[in-house]
């Protein structure tokens, strides 16, 4: 068990550690904390300095997780010895971290060798009254009431670092206790640190006066407080970063239950933002959204004035809700389900190819990706042209072959807008791969791009597919990376041992996602099916062919085989076209009639030898068709059904005019 004095030892250490690491490091950091005694409170207070903050849910999280996996309290003091922490000595009672002493004897007092620790309270004592003068407030635009500094001929150092000069801001309970301090160096020397050994508790920073408010503006830091605070004369909330709001929050709420609070978030941070005052019934003022991440009031003061910033603050909103209440007709308006291979996969969402070794899925999924970027049509369905990016994460040559095999066997490239990712390591569930991914996909494909992953397995290596816990992990990080491309996310997959049963791993994978395709063999034959689909209708399995191929010799003369898929003659799905919706089949139907009867062949736009008619034209000669329907409502009930015809592919609009797919 640790004592008092091990506890504030890593305390120290863990400061002397910046919290932006890798998402690996700071997960083993954290679990070196845990080992050494600190507590989730230690581990917030820590992460919350770092930029890339998920927040105290986050932190909760992944502190609930550690269950001593074998990182020790001495990986703590390793780690902060690499950063330029020089601690030693004992980190638990009775124990030493370096070499090879005995404990000492009960009767020793143990050498002090970096002499008394600093309190908040001594070290505020030590600080002269900030200089308005000083480089952070001046490049802030800030002032010096409530702050004090390090003297500049002070040699102190705090977690590795010589503090002469240094900006002190006191974070103090709202009854006057202070609880910590937080040194600001001046730009460009470094980041802000936070006292060593102290925890922020419920204390904040005030910038003016929360008595008699007429409201309160909830900031990061101190710069941005200043901004709130002149531009509105009303107070500033300073928290100590994003982590810590919730808690700040709540103090200000307990000591004044009525005042308005107005959080202000930096750009980036709008959903955390969201969520809190959805909970806690704060009202927001947000940044414009083309700013970049980390952009705050006070760089929007900066740039636009004290003037200006007040008016986007007087701009204050409720929270978005999570949940809206929809009637009937607002369900009947929504647009038909948008298909990349209609009836088949959807234009965005979950999908997964699973089979077992030896199915040909990998062979199937790679003949379905060539069709989708090319836009033609698949075992008989009708496909809609997207950019496709294939990450091959199992056997880049036989991938290669197979690329090879299916251009000898098309006589022709395969599409320009199929592109691959191989050779690369990726990690679905590693934040930076997921987000660098996502980003060269929007950048190359624009939205709504297809993202095949072959395969989980290999996309999520250490992950246990049963485990529950894992699964989600898995679900949540492809949910991730679709959302960030807007489009389908395909993963290939394994089929368990008992193929009955379906996909390998845990039933949480099957209920997430929208489609599933089951890829089986039974001796020389193969086939696929649906074994899942929203908003589809059930299909029998498609039967195809693996067909051989011989694309030449090796260095040793033998020779170099693939094969490509080749659906079995006659046993493909006949194209179904069936508006939905009574009127919809309506102006359907009399559409295909006034395009036979007056349709133009050279409409601007229309492809070569079809036939388009103006919308205008349509509307008038198809409104009377709605029988039932109040005449002063019939050309805008045309109009939503022509909307609806275009969005599920049924016909084209380009401009004014209008023809059938």
């Amino acid at each position: 068990m640790t004592n008092g004095h091990d506890v504030e030892r890593a305390r120290e250490a863990l400061s002397a550690i910046p919290p932006d690491l890798p998402r690996e490091d700071w997960v083993r950091a954290g679990m070196a904390a845990k080992a050494a005694g600190l507590d989730l409170d230690d581990f917030t207070s820590w992460s919350s300095r770092a930029g890339n903050f998920g927040g105290e849910r986050d932190c909760r999280d992944v502190w609930r997780s550690f269950k001593g996996e074998g990182i020790g309290e001495g990986t703590l003091f390793q780690v902060a010895r690499e950063h330029g922490w020089r601690g030693e000595g004992a980190t638990q009672s009775g124990r030493r971290t370096r070499g090879n002493q005995r404990p000492q004897s009960k009767r020793e007092a143990p050498p002090q060798r970096h002499g008394p620790r600093l309190s908040a309270d001594d070290l505020w004592a030590q600080c002269e009254p900030a200089s308005a003068q000083h480089p952070y407030i001046v490049a802030k635009r800030g002032r010096a009431e409530g702050l004090r500094q390090v003297p500049t001929t002070s040699k102190l150092r705090i977690a590795g670092h010589d503090v002469g000069g240094w900006l002190v801001l006191p974070a103090t309970a709202l009854d006057g206790k202070l609880q910590t301090l937080q040194l600001i160096p001046p730009p460009g020397a470094g980041k802000k640190l936070n006292l060593p050994g102290a925890s922020f508790g419920d204390g904040v920073h005030v910038v003016g006066d929360l008595a008699d408010a007429a409201q309160a503006y909830i900031v990061e830091g101190i710069g941005q407080a200043w901004a709130c605070w002149q531009a509105t004369g009303q107070p500033a909330v300073v928290t100590f970063g994003a982590g810590r709001t919730e808690t700040a929050i709540q103090a200000i709420r307990k000591a004044h239950p009525t005042l308005p609070l107005v959080q202000v978030p930096d750009r980036g941070k709008e959903a955390q933002a969201q969520a809190l005052a959805r909970r806690l019934e704060t009202l927001l003022a947000l940044l414009p959204a083309d700013k970049p991440d980390n952009y705050d009031c006070n760089d929007y003061a900066g740039e636009h004035g004290a003037d200006e910033l007040e008016v986007l603050l007087s701009k204050t909103e409720h929270p978005a809700r999570r949940y809206r209440l929809a009637s009937a007709e607002d369900l009947a308006g929504l647009p038909p389900m948008r298909w990349l291979v209609r009836g088949v996969l959807p234009k965005q969402g979950l999908a997964a190819v699973y089979g077992p070794p030896g199915s040909g899925k990998t062979f199937l999924v790679l003949d379905l990706a060539a069709a989708v970027a090319e836009g033609a049509r698949w075992f008989g369905y009708s496909v809609k042209p997207t950019p496709v990016v294939y990450v091959g994460l199992e056997g880049e040559g036989g991938l290669s072959q197979r690329v090879q095999a299916w251009a000898q066997h098309h006589h022709k490239a395969l599409p320009a807008d199929l592109k691959f990712v191989v050779a690369q390591p990726f990690d679905l569930l590693e934040d930076d791969d997921l987000t660098e991914l996502a980003q060269a996909i929007s950048a190359s494909c624009g939205p709504g791009a297809l993202i095949v992953i072959d395969t989980l397995n290999r996309a999520a290596p250490g992950a246990d597919e049963n485990a529950s816990e894992d699964m989600g992990r898995i679900i949540a990080a492809a949910k991730r990376l679709q959302a960030a491309v807007a489009g389908l996310v395909l993963l290939v997959h394994h089929a368990g041992k008992d193929t009955t049963k379906g996909m390998r791993g845990h039933s949480s994978l099957l209920a997430a996602i929208d489609t599933a395709i089951e890829v089986s063999r039974q001796g020389s034959g193969r086939q696929w099916k649906l074994a899942k689909a929203k908003d589809a209708a059930d299909t029998d399995a498609l039967s195809f062919e693996l067909e051989p191929l011989t694309l030449g010799l090796d260095h040793d003369q033998q020779p170099v085989t693939s094969c490509v898929v080749v659906p079995r003659e006659g046993d493909t799905q006949p194209q179904i076209r069936v508006p939905q919706g009574a009127n919809q089949r309506i102006v359907f139907d009399a559409l295909v009639e006034l395009i036979e009867r007056e349709g133009s062949a050279s409409a601007p736009k229309a492809p070569p030898g079809r036939r388009a008619v103006t919308a205008a034209r349509a509307i008038e000669a198809i409104r009377e068709r709605l029988i039932g329907v109040d005449p002063k409502r019939q050309p805008e009930r045309v109009r939503d059904a022509l909307t609806r015809l275009q969005a599920a592919d049924f016909i084209r609009c380009e401009g004014e005019w209008l023809w059938l797919q």
